[in-house]
């Protein structure tokens, strides 16, 4: 066994357990705060694949961005079990068949899986940051530009919003 596959089953199994601990965790923040060690290991998964600007914009969008708002969010919502709703049974029966469902799926993925084709670890140069900048900027410019002018026009939206309860009062 190599050293490659040691870290990938470190990984994974770090990718598996952190999410075992997420799903489990009575605490919303203690939950957030694993999924975002699961982003870290899928992120190592990346590195693996050669795939590095995807493993830094899993980083900085999901664990980095997304996750602390998620976090805000959660402390903000300020959840207390007095204030828990009342659960209701025919939907914990309606999630045990939905996940009996996913399960079934799983499976049969698995079983057909073609070992013959694997994925061959850091062979390739598709992920890399070079290759993809020269494809983005070389074939799909317009809608690159297209699509940052649209995020200027939703922040400056955003500010007008933002200014314009100041501007009333």
């Amino acid at each position: 066994m190599n050293l490659t596959s040691i870290i990938f089953l470190l990984l994974s199994l770090m990718a598996v357990g952190s999410s075992l601990m997420m799903i489990s965790s009575k605490s919303p923040v203690h939950s957030v705060l694993w999924l975002i060690v699961v982003f870290f290991a899928i992120s190592g998964h990346y590195i693996l694949l050669n795939a590095q600007f995807l493993a830094i914009v899993n980083i900085i969008v999901y664990a980095g961005a997304i996750m602390v708002l998620f976090l805000f969010v959660v402390m903000l919502m300020n959840l207390n079990a007095e204030t828990e709703p009342i659960k209701n049974y025919r939907l914990q029966l309606v999630g045990i068949v939905a996940g009996g469902t996913l399960l079934l799926i799983i499976i049969y993925a698995v079983m057909k899986i073609d070992v013959e084709n694997l994925v061959e670890m850091k062979v390739g140069d598709a992920g890399l940051i070079k290759n993809l900048g020269m494809n983005l900027f070389k074939n799909y410019v317009l809608p690159f530009e297209i699509s940052s002018v649209l995020f200027l026009s939703a922040m400056i939206g955003a500010v007008v919003i933002g200014k314009k309860d100041e501007l009333s009062k």
